[in-house]
């Protein structure tokens, strides 16, 4: 875990954070309420909902998904209102910019508190100041809601579900996480025109929910850090350039993976190991990958309880006693303790074995998903030689990533019309891969991920959902509220 940038991302949060907590406990008081009840997070909503005259249940609607964002807006709007801001600028004030407004107001002599705002004495009182009906004042909610979400999806932070098992076991497919832009600097979006919310189709369609007509340069604001190895990364799939999508950079799907090779580095695969610059990497705790498992007894049978506790999927029995199934190696060393058996060894494949499903799908490289490299990862300024054996690994890059015309004529290449025999990056690449090694899409397939389509850091889970539980209690009760590792 990159405590860094935690810290640098609170670093920056907690003035904001503590400015609108001083304008609650002003308000607080000014309502005649303990200035301190705003101090406890959740309870400090629960008392803006009673002096807005809102049902304590609207608590549990905050906290779904979309929902959540428009309550919130709503939530914030019926509380200021109940101090008498009633004008469209001062509601606007209150979601866009909260750590300016609150405190003003909080320490305002002439801002009292009205009432709850949302009772029906309320309007009677004060409806001289109301000039809006509900139904637009709820526009104006959700309008503020959208307008304040996609700041904050933009610039700070966004939520994600794991929906794939590639990064078992250290992200379990139900987790709800949090992703933080700012870990890396928030990549300004290349495709502006778009359904709010809608990342490439509309929900359950294949109809585009974006516009390709305007496309903006790739720019990305200030970071607190670089992409290191070892961060869990969200980034845009980057074959989706191609054929049947088409699809601009920022609306190609959304992968997470582990970064295992940065900028610069030369890395290898040896028997499923990471090598960087010819030293070992350190695996995943907690990661997966496929094994041979030999049983003693062809009467034995894996439980549905033992594969829910050991984690083992993908099983697969060839004989009467063999099995090939994933786990991690903590399941591998406790599998002899739940039944008897002869041998749990990893199904590694053998070095120069080829498989042309493998970047750079060229049999020069006689590589495999267990045996690959070394191959250097591009770092923008870095000059490469073009030969026949570095243009398989560099040519997508060149071509697709980097938007240069690249052609070959016999022995002659030609960039942009010019022959050369050499090319400068303009952009930084990494090598991603999921922690379940044997069941994830990642680098492997299809090389480098190119800087404009990293999406930010995966942070912290805050909800895990155990959908296979055979217990009536689904959630995931150690992963809520833990930072990713």
């Amino acid at each position: 875990m990159e405590m860094a940038a935690y810290i640098g991302v609170y670093s920056i949060l907690t003035p904001f954070l503590v400015l609108i907590t001083i304008g609650q406990w002003k308000l607080f008081q000014k309502a005649g309420r303990p200035g301190w009840e705003a101090l406890i997070p959740i309870y400090s909503t629960y008392i803006m909902l009673k002096l807005s005259g809102r049902p304590a249940w609207w608590l549990l609607l905050f906290f779904i998904p979309g929902i959540g964002i428009i309550i919130g807006v709503g939530i914030v709007i019926d509380f200021v209102k109940s101090f008498g801001k009633l004008k469209m600028s001062q509601l606007a004030g209150a979601i866009l910019l909260p750590f300016i407004y609150l405190p003003k107001w909080g320490f305002d002599k002439n801002t009292s508190y009205w009432g709850p705002s949302a009772s029906d004495e309320f309007h009677e009182e004060y409806h001289q100041y109301l000039h809006r009906s509900s139904a637009r004042e709820w526009s104006e909610a959700v309008l503020f809601a959208i307008i304040a979400a996609t700041l904050i999806r933009t610039l700070f932070i966004e939520a994600y579900t794991i929906p794939t098992p590639s990064m078992e076991g250290s992200m379990l497919v139900g987790d709800y996480l949090f992703v933080s832009k700012v870990s890396y600097g928030a990549r300004l979006p290349i495709t502006p025109v778009s359904f709010p919310f809608m990342h490439n189709t509309m929900p359950n369609t294949n109809i585009q929910s974006y516009w390709k007509g305007i496309q903006l340069p790739y720019f990305r604001l200030p970071g607190l850090s670089t992409v290191k190895r070892g961060d869990v990364v969200v980034f845009n799939y980057p074959m989706e350039a191609d054929s049947p999508f088409y699809r601009p950079v920022d609306k190609r799907e959304n992968f997470i993976k582990r970064c295992q090779g940065a900028p610069g580095d030369t890395l290898s695969l040896v028997n499923a190991q990471v090598y960087i610059n010819g030293k070992l990497e350190a695996t995943p705790a907690n990661g997966e990958m496929e094994y041979m498992v030999r049983t003693a007894d062809s009467n034995q049978a894996f439980s549905e309880r033992m594969m829910y506790e050991l984690h083992l999927s993908n099983i697969q029995q060839f004989t009467k006693v063999d099995y090939m199934m994933n786990m991690s190696a903590q399941s591998a060393a406790k599998l002899k303790d739940y039944m008897k058996i002869r041998t749990v060894r990893p199904n590694v494949q053998l070095m120069g074995v080829y498989d042309p499903t493998v970047f750079p799908f060229d049999p020069h490289y006689r590589w495999n998903v267990d045996n690959l490299g070394p191959i250097i990862i591009p770092k923008k300024g870095w000059t490469v030689k073009l030969d026949s054996l570095t243009l398989p690994i560099y040519r997508r890059a060149i071509e697709v990533y980097e938007n240069n015309k690249l052609k070959i004529d016999g022995n002659t290449i030609s960039i942009n019309g010019i022959k050369t025999n050499s090319y400068t990056f303009k952009m930084d690449y990494y090598w991603m891969m999921g922690d379940n090694r044997h069941n994830s899409e990642d680098s492997r397939y299809w090389g480098f991920v190119p800087e404009d389509h990293i999406v930010g850091k995966a942070v912290f889970v805050w909800m895990s959902w155990d959908a296979q539980s055979p217990s009536a209690d689904k959630i995931r009760w150690n992963r809520v509220m833990s930072w990713v590792r």
